[in-house]
């Protein structure tokens, strides 16, 4: 087995013209944003009915990607799995940043980014927000020191371990309070469940390393560097497994929900009858985000190859997109049940499906979210030694790739 060496990557016409294409994304984000803080939101989509637009879906999937994405190093220095070591350094950096791109598109989102200063100085401790403020922050402080200790030489393995043992709990604790941002709000019916919060944290493990495969192939095939197939069919099966632990779950949810009588019409909205969302659910989440990618991950011949492993991972990430504008704008198209039992009519919306139409400006502050992570990610493999020179079979895994090592 070959010493793993890590190379900051060289510049190269494909990489340039991909950091200028991001750089214009970031860009035109900006503009966005300073278009809805001129003119208010109304510009967007949103109304008072739907206060959280696709600004939301694209930053709760960076932010929950971002606790998925240091899944990998978390595999290999807190459950010892060895050839996911050479991939832990990405892991962190890729963690951060896609949480740096998830917070950038919450606080422009604001319309007056400046009202941060109040969230950031006066805490209401009874608020879930409030506590998600300090598992943020602590996400940066905990993986960055996670990241230090990985790169510096000298330091124990065993040091490496309770560091990522951390840093595991706290990407934990992170997707929980995200989760229960939803579970907790009582007021909406397709809210308010406890299950909210392990469907995020399996949510996290899917759309964090479909997220991971994506980037590492791409960066790896942009620089000349190899990534071996087997190292690839490796996390195309674990893939597999945390799709088929979404399904599980979302299926426990709506199960869960079908029980309740309150929750008959809610269901009814989102299964059923509740148009663009329906649509989602079954064709986007359930077909395209999890039934297409497990056959293609699981697929006797094709589930080993690398074209399959990649198709099924965009498509996680299509399908997790569908599964977050589902549940965030769906659940708050349902019409909010304030006198329950009784009928309520007025002209302010009661009982009425509520509309939402994404706003340019709103897919543009999305679209700059991602441009941004992935700008970070680059950044930070171009000034640090992140990736190895190789991930090839032979110095990721040499038992495996002989045959003598499961």
């Amino acid at each position: 087995m070959q010493r793993t060496i890590y190379r900051e990557i060289k510049l190269t016409p494909q990489i340039i013209q991909l950091a200028v294409l991001l750089v214009v994304f970031i860009l035109a984000a900006g503009g966005a944003e300073l278009y809805i803080e001129e003119y208010g939101h109304i510009v967007t989509g949103m109304t008072n009915q739907i206060v959280w637009g696709l600004p939301h879906v694209f930053a709760i999937f960076l932010i929950v990607a971002a606790s998925g994405a240091l899944n990998v190093a978390s595999i290999a220095s807190v459950f010892g799995k060895s050839p996911y070591k050479p991939l832990a350094r990405l892991s962190g950096l890729l963690a951060l940043a896609l949480l740096a791109g998830g917070l950038a598109v919450l606080v422009l989102d604001l319309g007056r980014p400046d009202r941060l200063i109040v969230a950031m100085t006066k805490y209401n401790f009874v608020s879930i927000f409030a506590w998600n403020i300090y598992l943020y922050t602590g996400f940066f402080a905990v993986v960055g020191i996670y990241l230090y200790v990985q790169m510096e030489r000298g330091i124990s393995p065993s040091v490496v371990k309770v560091v990522g043992t951390a840093a595991f709990l706290w990407r934990l604790a992170l997707t929980t309070g995200t989760g229960s941002i939803f579970g907790w709000l009582v007021a909406r019916d397709a809210y308010n469940s406890a299950i909210m919060a392990p469907l995020f944290i399996v949510m996290s493990f899917a759309f964090g390393l479909a997220v991971f495969i994506l980037v590492v192939k791409s960066i790896c095939g942009l620089t000349g560097r190899a990534f071996g197939a087997r190292l690839l069919h490796r996390l195309g099966r674990l893939l597999g497994i945390f799709v088929a632990g979404v399904l599980f779950f979302v299926a426990v949810q709506h199960l869960t929900n079908l029980y309740s009588a309150q929750r008959i019409g809610v269901e009814r909205f989102i299964l059923l009858s509740g148009g663009i969302y329906t649509q989602l659910f079954w064709f986007g989440q359930v077909l395209i985000g999890g039934i297409i990618p497990l056959v293609l991950v699981y697929h006797p011949t094709g589930g080993a190859k690398p074209a399959s492993i990649l198709t099924a991972s965009a498509l996680v990430i299509i399908g997790g997109f569908a599964q977050l504008y589902v549940l965030i704008v769906g659940g708050q198209a349902y019409p909010l049940d304030i006198f329950p039992g009784f009928a309520a009519s007025s002209s302010f919306f009661d009982g009425q499906i509520n509309t939402y139409t994404p706003s340019l400006p709103e897919i543009l502050l999305g679209l700059g979210g991602v441009a941004l992570a992935l700008a970070l990610t680059g950044f930070g493999m171009k000034i640090l030694r992140i990736l190895p020179t190789t991930l090839s079979d032979v110095n990721v895994d040499p038992l495996n790739n002989s045959g003598k090592g499961a």
